[in-house]
């Protein structure tokens, strides 16, 4: 168990969507090490699938997947009031007009920063639905 690892992550199921493999392993592994339970998707259709189960906590989404946006899948986590960050290594620039509000975790991320930014989501929506 990694000792940095925020509290508020133990147990927590997360969505990951990455379609880079190399960069959605090293993410499932410091997710899991940080006791998550992570659900991945590598493509959009999945990305939707796994969306739409109730026990998805918080989503971490990969603007990119290829050449399909998944912007599908931050609307369907917002309509269900599921917290979500974007991971693109275009900054908040990239993103489509009415996404300014979401965080966004500039790619190429370190792992402390992404623990970080998951924390920091699932606080917000914590206190926000108080």
């Amino acid at each position: 168990m990694n000792m940095h690892s925020p509290p508020s992550l133990s147990g927590r199921r997360i969505l990951l969507v990455e379609d880079e493999s190399l960069v959605a392993a090293l993410a499932e592994d410091l997710l899991l090490d940080a006791g998550c339970e992570v659900v991945l998707a590598m493509r959009l259709d999945e990305a939707l699938a796994l969306a739409a189960d109730d026990e998805v906590e918080l989503g971490i989404l990969d603007v990119n997947l290829g050449t399909e946006r998944s912007y599908p899948v931050a609307d369907l986590l917002r309509a269900r009031g599921t917290p979500f960050i974007f991971a693109t290594g275009y900054g908040r620039e990239g993103l489509n007009g009415g996404y300014q509000d979401v965080p966004v975790l500039q790619k190429p991320y370190r792992g402390a920063d992404l623990l970080r930014s998951a924390d920091d989501a699932l606080r917000g929506s914590m206190s926000s639905h108080r």
